[in-house]
């Protein structure tokens, strides 16, 4: 019961999973090995970087203004921009509304013009002469047509509370705004990501890759790469969890997720027991439903603010059987890095087989020198080492999944 106003089980979903899918014995999905087939469907996070969570039926609201400064940097330029206004002519409408009552309470308004009238504010005979000098006193114009006098405390007093309320709003505006203009967050802009991840061999591992690049030649400061695994699954007791994060390892352990953004780089998972992509092969990346969030921060060499840009990955956008071709080389003495082929990739001969199979494959296959006996196959039920074969030889099935890979 989700109660009224509501939607069911498939609009909680992520990812456009439906419920169905969750369920023993759905229909297979026939999809081109290596790439799945486009679908509409909800990103967690867009290729941009925004997240795509919105907030709401939020209770205490009151919580925002304990916090507002972070409060009043968050808003959009064009309320940011009302805010700063707002703030100034409604301190000066309010205290040139008093400053006209003091005139009009004690009688300095009925007195123009009489010589022989002490009043406590000079020139000030009207409200739209109130407003002027408020604003005069506020910004320190000073013109002096318009001037408070000895002759009431009152007016000193409002004189002195008006210009500390007015400093107070001049160090809270011109910090705000120098803080909103001066955020890193368009720097993250010149931070690219490849469009594509591939899966394919690297020293003799299977991994997952992709390519990030800086287009300033300001570099960032202590740069770190982050990676989660976004997906919807069912637990053994029936509980449904339709955002579920899992880390990804990009060389956490080894420091290798720190780094030296010069030039363009490849950011590899290796995919070994502790990877969720360890029982993935290129048949059944076709009927996965994930998003994989990679999150690159760092500091700005320019102005020491902390930076994050960020990109998603759906299982439609990862190539099996890939690698990204090289785009810098030397020239004159120096690197040069074409940007041009930062997007080019090129096919290799990978098998479509899980990197757990593979694992096992090779298992039997030592075993089987080690007793320097060929290891039996059973007839009824094929190995994984006739899969691995069927899978990975140059003739029949695996050729054809080859080709439809490069199609």
């Amino acid at each position: 019961d989700y109660g009224a106003g509501r939607t069911g089980i498939n609009d909680l979903l992520p990812l456009g999973v439906p419920w169905s899918s969750l369920q023993a014995g759905g229909s297979r999905d026939e999809r081109p090995l290596g790439l799945a087939s486009k679908q509409q469907r909800q990103r967690y996070v867009t290729k941009v970087g925004k997240c795509q969570v919105n907030l709401g039926n939020i209770q205490e609201k009151k919580r925002f203004l304990s916090d507002i400064f972070t409060t009043i940097v968050d808003l959009k330029y064009r309320w940011f921009l009302f805010v700063f206004m707002m703030c100034y002519i409604v301190t000066w409408v309010a205290f040139g509304t008093i400053y006209f009552f003091d005139a009009w309470l004690r009688g300095d308004i009925d007195h123009i013009g009489d010589p022989e009238w002490k009043a406590c504010i000079e020139n000030v005979d009207n409200f739209i002469s109130a407003l002027l000098f408020s604003v005069e006193s506020q910004r320190t114009i000073g013109y002096g047509s318009r001037i408070v006098t000895a002759n009431c405390a009152e007016g000193v007093i409002l004189l002195m509370a008006q210009s500390i309320i007015g400093s107070m709003i001049d160090a809270l505006m011109v910090g705000c705004m120098f803080v909103k203009i001066s955020r890193p967050k368009k720097r993250a802009q010149t931070l690219i990501f490849s469009k594509n991840c591939v899966i394919s061999h690297r020293d003799e591992k299977l991994c997952l890759m992709f390519r990030i690049g800086d287009l300033r030649e300001s570099h960032m400061v202590d740069a770190k790469i982050r990676a989660k695994l976004i997906k919807s699954r069912q637990t053994k007791e029936g509980e449904f969890i339709p955002l579920e994060q899992s880390e990804l390892n990009l060389g956490y352990d080894t420091g290798e997720d720190r780094l030296f953004l010069v030039e363009p780089q490849i950011i590899c998972h290796v995919i070994n027991q502790r990877s969720p992509f360890w029982d993935m092969s290129a048949e059944s990346l076709r009927r996965e439903q994930f998003e994989i969030i990679i999150i690159l921060e760092g500091i700005v060499e320019a102005t020491g603010m902390t930076c994050q840009a960020r990109t998603s990955y759906t299982e439609d956008e990862i190539l099996w059987g890939y690698r990204f071709e090289p785009c810098m080389w030397l020239e004159k003495g120096a690197f040069r890095v074409d940007y041009s082929r930062f997007e080019l990739t090129f096919e290799v001969q990978t098998p479509a087989a899980s990197a757990k199979e593979m694992q096992e494959m090779a298992e039997l296959q030592r075993r089987g020198r080690d007793v320097n006996v060929p290891v039996p196959v059973p007839v009824p039920v094929p190995s994984l080492a006739s899969a691995f074969y069927a899978k990975c030889s140059p003739s029949g099935q695996g050729r054809e999944q080859g080709n439809s890979v490069g199609a």
